[in-house]
């Protein structure tokens, strides 16, 4: 049995899109458990409202929340009663427990799990890696999208290693083409630390390196995984999905400016329906913590319930294939690194 804590405070559709979606998971996967944390009295209130396996769901009581405007630090030692807390504590104390799936702050998910669960052996830093729909119909991840602003070329090529496994493991993509992203195509283009990354990753046999991307090239399908710092990252995440979502948005106005516009639309329905479908986050899950010596996978603060099951899923495929040991091993290859 695979066991995940699902924080269930914290996001805009909390606690309803926790739980559902905590439900809806349970009923894909068989040797699945779920274990809820938040207010006791809320959770068992809201259950009693659904139809769910309950001899693979159970509560531990968490009355306080952290919120978006808590400082991490502040956060993970004042409020040790807080649902991610109490769910960070459990997955450090508790060996049966395999992942964490969080809505909640950004900021106090990363800290909490750095300092309070730690890191897989020869792991520099943790990064996220959130996936993207691409144009062929596939997916790209992008690691890191958020979490370390400042990196070094050793770290990049960890990203890189540790993303690599996760397409594979998660996704079923075999021998991940990645790319460095960088500001031209040309080897030797960027700067210094672009420069340093691209040789590293060239001399790493245990991942295809294809060279550098442009941004514009995110969703082409010519790449699976994406390096590059945080900071870099989550510009490049957040820029792509906020242009598909203005452009959905012109793309109504203008349908509803013209009753010709109207017309035509209906006999195109199926296809802004699937567009749609295309382009919502809510189909792709969250970005997993990569690095970490336990799952953990940072839900959109805006999920609902088929992203949080989505979210699940991905803790659950990274603990059924045993993703830890699989990042030890290969970076134990590269161990030599400047904290």
């Amino acid at each position: 049995m695979i066991k995940i804590i699902v924080d269930c405070f914290g996001g805009d559709h909390s606690p309803d899109a926790n739980i559902d979606g905590a439900i809806d998971a349970l009923q894909r996967f068989e040797d699945l458990s779920i274990i809820l944390t938040g207010d006791e009295a809320i959770l068992k209130a809201k259950l009693a409202e659904r139809s769910y396996p309950a001899d693979r769901i159970e509560i531990v009581h968490a009355p306080e929340v952290i919120g978006c405007e808590d400082k991490p630090t502040d956060a993970i030692r004042l409020k040790r009663n807080s649902s991610m807390m109490k769910g960070i504590m459990m997955l450090r104390d508790d060996d049966s427990v395999a992942g964490l799936v969080s809505t909640g702050s950004s900021g106090a998910l990363v800290t909490g799990a750095l300092i309070r669960i730690g890191r897989l052996a020869g792991v520099i830093r943790p990064a996220f890696c959130p996936v993207l729909p691409t144009m062929d119909g596939g997916i790209v991840g992008i690691c890191d999208s958020g979490a370390n602003v400042e990196v070094k070329p050793d770290m990049l090529r960890q990203f890189a290693i540790m993303g690599s496994i996760y397409m594979e493991t998660v996704y079923g993509v075999k021998k991940p083409r990645v790319a460095l992203l960088n500001v031209g195509v040309e080897a030797e283009k960027g700067d210094t630390l672009r420069q340093e990354a691209y040789k590293l990753l060239e001399e790493t046999e245990c991942i295809n390196f294809v060279g550098n991307m442009e941004s514009r090239d995110l969703l082409s399908g010519k790449y699976d995984l994406v390096v590059c710092d945080g900071f870099s990252g989550n510009v490049l995440v957040k820029s792509t999905e906020g242009t598909a979502l203005e452009l959905l948005k012109m793309l109504k106005k203008n349908i509803f400016s013209r009753t010709i516009y109207k017309i035509g639309a209906l006999f195109m329905k199926k296809m802004f329906s699937d567009m749609k479908s295309f382009m919502d986050y809510q189909n792709y899950g969250g970005s997993v913590l990569i690095g970490t010596s336990k799952v953990v996978v940072k839900g959109h603060g805006s999920s609902k319930a088929k992203a949080i099951e989505k979210c699940i899923e991905q803790a659950y495929r990274m603990e059924a294939g045993a993703i830890g040991p699989r990042i030890e091993t290969e970076l134990v290859k590269y161990s030599h690194y400047e904290e």
